[in-house]
């Protein structure tokens, strides 16, 4: 016969805390806790298998479950001396849900079940106070209503503050037996105008209807958008735990509270959490009534007038002391637990690992370390690397009154206030006034690149999470919300709609790219702060880890950032990035529209000399690190004007003809650019500009090393390439620089030449491309759209749709889809080591700073992964996680 219930109580249990997947992490948790000899009130729990029966056989039970919980019941009240259902001497449960991850707050609890208009007066006698019984009686009518019934708890809410208004009340505990008698008769009778049946009496159906109802909320709303916000499987089911009620509600001498063994927000080892007098457990976290400190040290700081536990009732904030410190050392971690004080006797309710900040992560683990309750390696798999962020970005103040306009997709971590700006160069010029603005856009482009630089935050109402937006905000750390549809964006009027609302250019808003919300107005934010315990971590992450990290930086601010964050490289340099300034986009332009190759020479000589100010500095700053320097890879059409108005405008600056700079607009215009003529398509058809960008970069090795005194090895790589022919072509042209410069400087510059693999047929062709590539990185971002035939810009209609039902585990350009693209880096890595056994391998799009994806390169061997600045220490923590074997097991 299989076993379905598993009771605990008395100093033992049938479970233990290792069994959490089939009881569930509340269920093992009391089990464990009964089994260290702690106070807990009996029970037992009917575990996750039934509830993936429940779901499989059409919401019905195994045959055997209801003899079991039968005989569970009787365990409980024997151990209780009650008896379920009894008239004289009734047990009282309470029912709760218990997933193995923690939700706080996404399920379903009943507590009181089993009274009923008999049982109430029994609990009246045996407690010698009827205003207690009846105030049970009340709850339990609201909640199994609300749970079971389907009767929402504001109808109770209603009644219950009409009455309240009607005698002069103000607080619940104003009322007397004869108040609650009154309440509960009009509670009864609510139930029956809303569902046409009288409140069920008999504990036995109130019990399986409770189970039920636990077992349901599985599947509510809030469940299934908490588990895919968390990445919590659907099949791994709920627990039911049903335990023998004490009550926190039976006077001066009775409480109940929630605490944690360590500050939750700060880390600091400290008893922490709050408790309410003559009340049950929903009251501390409903808000009805304000809580009280649970220690004397936290009441005078937070300038309470309320007495503390420590100080209201010594006994029981000893033993609650001494249990903290026992379950903290037993669980080796900081522990969030529920106690109920009946009658001056703690009773221990729950315990569970306790959610944290980044911050207090970061303090616990490594303070966990130091005390020798955890190595240091278990430290590092502590903290969720993606939690990083918060550290490295200001936040909106927790407490702070949020008045929500629009969501769109949280494509940049961090918040930002400030002007709505409609187009980039009023950005540019408000912020040479000192103003702060939010850049709002309809999408942008890489014409977009100094107003986003000048924007505290970025907004666009199309695009996905690895927009042109999106990436670029990231690459800068700047915060931006992405795809927030809702908004409409007229640039003539100067208007953005949202939510009915009509804001004007110059109209304060804030962005919170950690949420995508949008927010009216100016909203408190926390700066991010770097504390000694987070370059503690770092530290022994680093030495675990076998993944190099560099990042994809573009300038030299980049570069700065990138390794003040412990960057070991720069694994990607967009050189199309540099070209958007000032002079250069003027002469960009003149390359682009002169009539021949000696034209496009004269407009190139121009850029050269840019170009290699601007390597110079890079190399200089990375300090004889590798650097990967990307040749141009977008398609030309992206550096000229569209419209007719920008043209005649950009026509006249440049002293060129409009209707010659709107042919040549129209002949470049591509129906679709990201298959076009760009990357090496570009140097094969005009190898003058492979050339130029070449020599700026060798030219700029010899100055930097000589500045240094540093060797520079370069690392030259050529985009898009899906043939060994077209990767010889633009390499000879590099090699012919190479040997030029060194000539004319005499000094020679050591260099490797490899190649982006973005291509699905340069993957399967990996090991013809090796015979000349001297290094490959995988190009993620395209390598994506390539393989899925999905336009990462167009996706943000359909993907939320897609991983919504499960077609995709997560968007897969957020995090790498194994089983398709995965596949294909695994077939280059491996075809292209057997051609050239060293072969250098990296990943450089956005994946790179994503734990999981970072999880996948570690396992196919990549030697290292490139991102933005900002998620470096996220993909050093990554990576040493999955060196310790933590990786995040993400399938996509």
């Amino acid at each position: 016969m299989a076993k379905w219930v598993f009771t605990f109580g008395d100093g033992k249990a049938e479970g233990r805390a290792d069994m959490r997947d089939l009881l569930g992490g509340k269920g093992a948790n009391l089990a464990e806790m009964a089994n260290l000899g702690l106070p807990v009130p009996p029970g037992f729990t009917v575990s996750t298998e039934v509830c993936t029966y429940f779901y499989a056989h059409n919401r019905t039970y195994p045959s055997d479950l209801a003899e079991q919980v039968d005989a569970a019941l009787a365990h409980v009240g024997r151990l209780t001396g009650k008896k379920f259902g009894d008239a004289e001497n009734p047990l009282l449960v309470s029912v709760r849900s218990g997933a193995r991850a923690s939700m706080p707050g996404m399920m379903d609890t009943v507590l009181n079940l089993g009274l009923n208009d008999v049982s109430v007066e029994a609990l009246a006698k045996n407690s010698q106070d009827r205003r207690f019984a009846y105030d049970s009686y009340r709850r339990f009518i609201t909640m199994y209503s609300d749970v079971v019934l389907g009767i929402p708890h504001d109808r109770f809410e209603e009644i219950l503050e009409r009455y309240k208004e009607q005698k002069g009340y103000t607080l619940d505990t104003d009322l007397d037996a004869d108040d609650w008698i009154d309440i509960v008769g009009q509670y009864k009778r609510a139930v029956k105008a809303e569902t046409g049946k009288d409140f069920p009496q008999d504990p036995t159906d109130q019990l399986w209807g409770a189970i039920g109802a636990v077992f349901g909320s599985w599947m509510n709303q809030r469940a299934i958008t908490y588990r895919r916000l968390h990445n919590i499987p659907e099949s791994w089911g709920t627990a039911v735990n049903v335990q023998a009620m004490v009550f926190g509600n039976m006077g001066e001498t009775s409480a109940t509270g929630v605490a944690f063994t360590r500050n939750p927000s700060t880390g600091e080892k400290q008893l922490y959490g709050e408790f309410l007098i003559n009340a049950q457990g929903e009251d501390v976290v409903a808000g009805i009534r304000t809580p009280q400190e649970i220690t004397e040290a936290a009441r005078l700081q937070s300038g309470s007038d309320k007495p503390s536990l420590e100080k209201a009732m010594p006994e029981a904030f000893a033993e609650l002391s001494r249990i903290c410190n026992l379950l903290e050392r037993h669980y080796r971690d900081m522990q969030d637990l529920e106690f109920t004080i009946e009658r001056g006797k703690l009773w221990m309710l729950q315990t569970r690992a306790g959610k944290r900040t980044a911050k207090a992560a970061l303090k616990i683990a490594v303070d966990l370390a130091n005390e020798g309750l955890i190595s240091q390696e278990e430290a590092v798999t502590r903290v969720e690397p993606a939690s990083l962020d918060q550290l490295l970005h200001p936040t909106i103040d927790p407490n702070a009154e949020r008045k929500v306009i629009a969501t769109g997709l949280p494509a940049s971590p961090g918040a930002a206030c400030g002007e709505i700006v409609l187009s980039s160069d009023e950005a540019e010029a408000l912020k040479a006034q000192g103003r702060k603005v939010i850049l709002v856009r309809v999408e942008t482009s890489p014409e977009d690149i100094h107003g986003m630089h000048a924007a505290e935050g970025i907004l666009t109402t199309r695009g996905g999470m690895t927009s042109h937006a999106a990436v670029v905000a990231r690459g800068m750390g700047k915060p931006c919300v992405s795809g927030a549809g809702a908004l409409r964006v007229d640039y003539a009027a100067g208007t953005v709609t949202a939510a009915g609302q009509v804001f004007r250019k110059g109209d304060v808003i804030t962005i919170d790219g950690s949420t995508g919300q949008v927010l009216a107005g100016r909203v408190p934010m926390l700066e991010p702060t770097l504390s000694g315990e987070f370059a503690t971590l770092m530290g022994w992450a680093d030495a675990k880890r076998k993944l190099k990290v560099r990042a994809n930086a573009d300038t030299p601010n980049d570069a700065r950032v990138a390794v003040k964050f412990g960057a070991e490289g720069i694994g990607l340099c967009r050189t199309e990035h540099m070209f958007f300034e000032g002079d250069r986009i003027v002469a960009v332009r003149e390359m682009i529209l002169a009539d021949d190759e000696k034209g496009r020479r004269a407009a190139l000589a121009k850029l050269l000399p840019m170009q290699r100010s601007d390597f110079t500095a890079l190399f200089e700053i990375m300090q004889g690190l590798p650097v990967t320097i990307r040749l141009l890879d977008p398609p030309l059409h992206e550096f000229l004007p569209h419209g007719e108005h920008e043209i005649a405008e950009v026509a006249k600056s440049m002293g060129a003809d409009p209707r010659k700079l709107a042919d040549r607009a129209r002949e470049l215009a591509e129906f679709n650019p990201m298959l076009g003529f760009r990357g090496c398509r570009l140097a094969i058809a005009y190898p003058e500009i492979a050339e130029m960008q070449a020599r700026a970069i060798f030219e700029a090795a010899v100055e930097a090393g000589k500045r240094t005194g540093k060797p520079v090895t370069p690392e030259i790589m050529i985009p898009l390439i899906a043939t060994k022919a077209e990767f010889d072509i633009v390499k000879d042209r590099i090699d012919a620089m190479a040997e030029a410069v060194a000539k004319e400087t005499g000094v020679r510059v050591e260099y490797q030449t490899g190649t982006m693999i973005e291509l699905p047929r340069a993957c399967l062709k990996a090991g013809e491309i090796a015979e000349a590539a001297e290094f490959f990185s995988f190009g993620t971002n395209d390598l994506t759209q390539t393989t899925l035939g999905i336009s990462r810009d167009d996706a943000a209609s359909f993907l939320g749709i897609y991983t919504a039902k499960g077609i995709y585990p997560v968007d897969p350009f957020v995090s790498l889809d194994r089983e398709g693209v995965g596949e294909l880096v695994r077939i280059g890595v491996e075809r292209g080591r057997k051609t050239r056994p060293g072969l250098k391998v990296g990943i450089c799009g956005e994946h790179g700073g994503d734990p999981a994806s970072v999880a996948f390169c570690h396992s196919v061997g990549l030697d290292y992964v490139s991102c933005s600045p900002f998620r470096v220490p996220i993909a050093r923590l990554a990576a040493a996680q999955a060196a310790l074997g933590k990786g995040a097991a993400s399938t996509a």
